[in-house]
């Protein structure tokens, strides 16, 4: 019942841009650090972004740093990852998951389906 609902994927060219969304439904969002993860065909989860409740604190993995933010807005109980400069490896399903801990995503409890983005010429 308590789960996350992404938002926001699609079919995009390398260079260009996309916004993803991630919102609750059932809970509010407030008291959780929000990650963002995919998986590409063949290989494993991979985390790539984190921030905490507050949104004062946020980590990005090598893969994607300078290229993608993340960030929250609380009071609509939704997080976002603008994705820019898209490469064709950035090809996965894209999850978001609520962390128990305010300001790590570790402890993951509640995932959302996911979003496909492609990334293709």
């Amino acid at each position: 019942q308590l789960q996350l609902v992404e938002s926001g994927g699609g079919l995009v060219q390398p260079g260009g841009s996309l916004r993803l969304s991630c919102a609750a439904s059932g809970f509010t969002l407030d008291a959780y650090a929000i990650g963002w993860f995919r998986q590409a065909p063949g290989k494993e989860r991979e985390g790539i972004s984190c921030i905490s409740s507050s949104g004062g604190s946020t980590d990005y993995a090598d893969s994607v740093k300078g290229r993608f933010t993340i960030s929250r807005d609380n009071a609509k109980s939704t997080v976002y990852l603008q994705m820019n400069s898209l490469k064709p490896e950035d090809t996965a399903v894209y999850y978001c998951a609520a962390s128990l801990l305010s300001r790590r995503c570790e402890r993951t409890a509640y995932w959302g389906q996911g979003t496909q983005v492609t990334v293709s010429s």
